[in-house]
């Protein structure tokens, strides 16, 4: 979950990284009085998850509180590289910026741990960073056993060529800022920039934070930052029922048991669909292993439910849940689908293999369906569902 950039001032400012004054505003109107609170001149900021704000218009200067309410009229409503901006943060001012720094902890899959990366040349994108002045980018391997201790710190400090004079405020924020990565439990956390200003402080001017959905659990005030008015119905419907689903932007609605399995469905769907006109994957939908009759309608509603969906498949490969268990989840989901008034009109194609897959596709044959076909194999099944889907 990525945040905003007020609710990533919020965490820095909760776990004691330096950061300036701020409040988030949704009128124009309100700006006069967050800046007023805030001594008289403020620094107006689009709220969008995306960079690129300040080349775009959407970070402006305001000198008077007058000014403000202006500042946030031209901004509020504006479209960001496909984002509109409902909400502004009003922030305080800073001192005469000196020198800017980049500073960040995020999660290394390829290498199995994480990494810490630093750069002298903050303020800009750190891609354009990373291609045109590689040396400027210092990154530095954290084992998550250790963290990020003092000395830790000190070594980044020194990888990335700190200033003598800012190099333990520097450490300091590494430090703090590590903190705040394990304790919210985050993927990503970013300052660009990190700011010498004109007194010698060191304070973070701007945060990005992507938050690990999977920690929800010991998590429960992350619920709070969820954007749900920008969440996708079908995928918060999904997940109000504990599905693990992702609305994609094809026809074939998919259901499988195993991110695996699901995964490698999606690639042989995307595959069959090139000779049906294009057809591709509509969603990501991971029941697991316990595909009970209920999680199978919970699934199978989800899906029919996307209008984009012109046929489903399901491919299951029958382990600890057996197939015929599968099966008879997929013929009362039907059921109960039916009796609840909810008209199943699309075709489903339905792959078993595995344990007791002889038995399972027994029962889906006894039941006679009329929307639902066997496949065999799991290439066969795909190109059935891409080609009613097309059709």
């Amino acid at each position: 979950m990525d945040l905003f950039e007020y609710q990533a001032r919020d965490l820095f400012a909760k776990h004691g990284v330096p950061v300036l004054a701020g409040e988030v505003i949704d009128t124009p109107e309100a700006a006069r009085e967050a800046t007023e609170r805030l001594g008289g001149r403020s620094v107006v900021k689009a709220q969008v998850k995306v960079g690129g704000r300040g080349k775009a218009g959407g970070v402006k200067l305001a000198a008077t509180p007058d000014e403000a309410v202006a500042r946030a009229t031209d901004i509020l409503g504006m479209d960001i590289k496909g984002h509109t901006v409902h909400k502004v943060m009003i922030a305080e001012t800073a001192p005469e910026i000196a020198e800017e720094y980049y500073v960040s902890y995020l999660l290394d899959r390829t290498n199995r741990t994480f990494l810490a990366m630093a750069s002298v040349a903050g303020g800009m994108d750190i891609e354009e960073v990373a291609a045109t002045t590689p040396e400027k980018l210092a990154k530095v391997p954290v084992d998550a056993n250790e963290g990020v201790t003092p000395e830790k710190a000190r070594e980044i400090v020194e990888k990335a060529q700190f200033p003598a004079e800012v190099a333990d405020q520097v450490a300091e924020v590494l430090v703090t800022l590590w903190k705040t990565f394990v304790a919210e439990d985050a993927l990503l956390v970013e300052v660009n920039p990190l700011a010498k200003v004109a007194d010698g402080r060191v304070i973070a001017l701007d945060g990005k934070v992507s938050l690990d959905a999977n920690a929800e659990f010991r998590q429960p005030s992350h619920e709070e930052l969820e954007d749900k008015a920008a969440a996708n119905p079908l995928e918060a419907a999904a997940k109000a029922k504990g599905l693990n689903y992702v609305k994609l932007d094809g026809q074939v609605g998919i259901i499988g048991n195993g991110a695996g399995l699901v995964m490698s469905t999606l690639d042989v769907v995307a595959y069959a669909g090139e000779n049906h006109g294009g057809v591709k994957p509509a969603n990501f939908l991971d029941i697991g292993g316990g595909a009970s009759a209920e999680v199978m309608a919970n699934g199978l509603e989800i899906i029919l439910g996307d209008p984009d969906v012109k046929s489903v498949f399901v491919n299951v490969f029958g382990g600890i849940t057996a197939c015929d268990a599968v099966a008879n989840g997929i013929v009362q989901a039907l059921a109960l689908l039916e009796s609840k008034g909810e008209e199943v009109t699309k075709p489903l194609v339905v792959r078993l293999d595995g344990n007791n897959a002889e038995l399972g596709r027994k029962i889906l044959t006894d039941a006679n369906h009329p929307l639902v076909q066997q496949v065999d194999t799991m290439d066969g099944a795909a190109d059935k569902a891409a080609e009613l889907a097309a059709k």
